[in-house]
């Protein structure tokens, strides 16, 4: 069974307490919220379901194996691309996903902790725009009011990073260096166009397949570590 919470943790909370209901075998999660999935993690576990969480961690309850990226250190490897492409120096944005996410969290971690290593560039703002594109341009647009000065633009996932390209072009504002992460379709196209500098690239359907293999072999009997890591690479233009 598949069920989308469409980004709603009330819709999260109701498929994950319909699948206790089910009693299904083994239930894996990308949550929508770190916090807000505890509950009904825990619900799970005095059902004697066993969970597992792809992508995004949980904040509690007992989870069998968290299967994902290391978000801190594609923040970091974003951070190093970022912080050479603009020669060591000059303000920088960060576009923030969910609050309260796993992936926010890690990857914003990673990217803060390895800029703090440059005494020269400054974080001038740092806001959510929610992993969407739409909020992303917006945001961006506000900001770009602001900050007469921009180098560079980190954003937590792609799509905020192309709506605060959106935004720029549509400014007219040039120069500025842009790195996202996921490398979905219209980024890699993005950067092969030259309007994005870089993206950090996740590998979602590794993550997934390695879920459901992980799962049955849990069932069937097999130890497994509370953390499997998924390897991601840097994707700039050839």
């Amino acid at each position: 069974m598949v069920l989308d919470a469409q980004d709603d943790s009330a819709k999260m909370t109701a498929a994950i307490e319909d699948l206790i209901q089910k009693n299904v075998a083994v239930i894996l999660v990308n949550p929508t919220d770190s916090d807000a999935v505890t509950p009904s993690i825990m619900k799970a576990n005095e059902a004697g379901i066993p969970i597992f969480t792809i992508d995004r961690g949980a904040s509690g309850g007992k989870v069998v194996c968290h299967i994902a990226s290391d978000n801190v250190a594609g923040g970091k490897m974003a951070a190093e691309f970022l912080a050479e492409a603009i020669g060591h120096k000059g303000n920088v944005v960060e576009l923030v996903g969910i609050p309260g996410t796993s992936a926010a969290r890690d990857r914003g971690k990673g990217f803060n902790d390895a800029i703090a290593a440059f005494a020269d560039i400054k974080i001038v703002a740092s806001q959510a725009a929610d992993f969407n594109r739409d909020k992303g341009l917006k945001v961006f647009e506000n900001i770009l009011q602001a900050q007469p000065e921009i180098a560079g633009v980190f954003a937590h996932n792609d799509e905020m990073i192309l709506g605060a390209v959106a935004a720029a072009e549509a400014s007219g504002r040039t120069g500025i260096v842009f790195v996202g992460f996921d490398a979905v379709d219209d980024a890699v196209k993005a950067v092969q166009e030259g309007k994005l500098a870089a993206t950090v690239a996740q590998q979602p359907a590794l993550m997934g397949a390695t879920g459901v293999e992980k799962a049955v072999a849990f069932l069937g009997g097999a130890s497994l570590p509370e953390f499997i890591p998924v390897d991601l690479k840097l994707v700039v233009k050839e």
